[in-house]
């Protein structure tokens, strides 16, 4: 079963025809630049060309490791998991995964694959896609060993800081409260950038026009100091917001020029991978996936999925691509990158393995893939949840 998806009106300026978007009107403005509308197909031929007059870029131009074969999964990092859904690497190599209905803060080695436990969010309520989400390990986790932490609560989704010493997590502190909940929609991802700051995905909490009010902290991407304060460099003076219009982003990548890019649960027709540009707005619910721009009022999505292809949750950048969780798609997207133009995405792992969590690139250049079949939508094989090891 597919993640929850709400019925709401909206003015969809697009439609799927013969596997190209095309706008539904000659009056519809959606922008200068061509929306990569994205399907399941065969492995690409290395040697085929995209078509010079479709805007669109075939999936092994600007690919990272095409040039050696497929990425494959060479090998299994850990099993067991319960419902696995944050990763992040801390400086000698072990993993840190966050587990959503358990609470659960683990470590895991990347040689043995042995999870060890370090603490449980007592504060967390786990509530079908809210608990503990997101998990991003300080840059300076050598000076201050701090893990940072989002979370719902029976009251709202919170970012928070814990330390991590001596193999133990200590109490969170509070950086961030407020933010919208429900039992869905919760966002979630944590990241930080180049620029030293946190970035924080949210939902719309099942609320779509919070995602348009600048005073809501839903369906936004926020940025954060390491302290929790609003940066003086954000878009609006005072505020958190560095983006809005968004549903429910869940995967959130820098790539190697440090710009900022977004995966995005759409509602019953399109999911999105965005580029964030600072105080741009990603239109929903007035649009789902491309659609009119108002004159450069809202920005369009530059990839598109149908819901059942896709429902993306993380993503990673690494080797000249970004690479996409597909949890009701079940497969990892593997999506080139030019500049600042995203070409035709190359599906992988088609139901291999079922829903896909979260991806992210290890210390030793591989990527660590976590599945997300125990999470109750699910249908779980002996040994889920697991990491997989992709080389790609």
């Amino acid at each position: 079963m597919t993640p929850l998806r709400r019925l709401v009106p909206l003015s969809v300026a697009a439609v799927l025809a013969s596997g190209v978007l095309v706008s539904c009107g000659e009056d519809v403005d959606t922008g200068s630049e061509p929306t990569v509308t994205a399907s399941p197909s065969p492995e690409t031929d290395s040697e085929s060309e995209a078509d010079p007059g479709s805007g669109e870029t075939s999936a092994e131009e600007g690919a990272g490791g095409s040039a050696g074969g497929p990425p494959r999964v060479v090998g299994e990092v850990t099993e067991g998991l319960e419902a696995p859904w944050g990763l992040d690497f801390l400086p000698d190599g072990r993993a840190v995964v966050t587990e959503r209905d358990t609470r659960r803060v683990l470590t895991v080695d990347p040689g043995s694959g042995e999870q060890t436990e370090v603490g449980v969010v007592e504060a967390a309520v786990p509530n079908s896609e809210a608990g503990l989400l997101g998990v991003a390990v300080s840059p300076d986790f050598a000076r201050d060993s701090t893990l940072f932490l989002y979370y719902t609560t029976g009251e709202d989704n919170r970012v928070a800081r814990a330390t991590l010493e001596g193999g133990r997590l200590g109490e969170p502190e509070v950086l961030l409260d407020g933010i919208p909940l429900n039992t869905y929609h919760d966002g979630g991802r944590l990241l930080f950038g180049p620029d030293g700051m946190l970035y924080v995905s949210t939902g719309d909490a099942g609320e779509p026009d919070l995602a348009q009010d600048p005073d809501s902290l839903a369906g936004k991407i926020l940025r954060m100091t390491p302290d929790g304060e609003v940066p003086d460099d954000n878009p609006t003076g005072g505020s958190y917001v560095y983006s809005l219009g968004h549903r429910n982003v869940q995967g959130l990548a820098f790539d190697d020029a440090d710009r900022l890019w977004a995966s995005e649960f759409g509602d019953q027709t399109f999911d999105e991978l965005n580029l964030i540009e600072p105080g741009a707005n990603y239109g929903w619910p007035i649009n789902e996936g491309q659609g009119d721009v108002r004159g450069g009022e809202l920005t369009n999505p530059q990839v598109v999925w149908s819901t059942d292809e896709a429902s993306p949750s993380g993503l990673a950048y690494a080797g000249g691509d970004l690479w996409v969780a597909a949890l009701g798609g079940e497969r990892v997207w593997r999506v080139p990158v030019r500049g600042d133009r995203a070409g035709q995405p190359q599906d992988l792992l088609d139901g291999e393995y079922g829903r896909i969590r979260e991806i992210q690139e290890s210390p030793d250049g591989e990527l660590w893939v976590v599945t997300n079949n125990t999470d109750t939508r699910g249908e779980p094989r002996e040994g889920d949840d697991r990491i997989l090891r992709l080389a790609p």
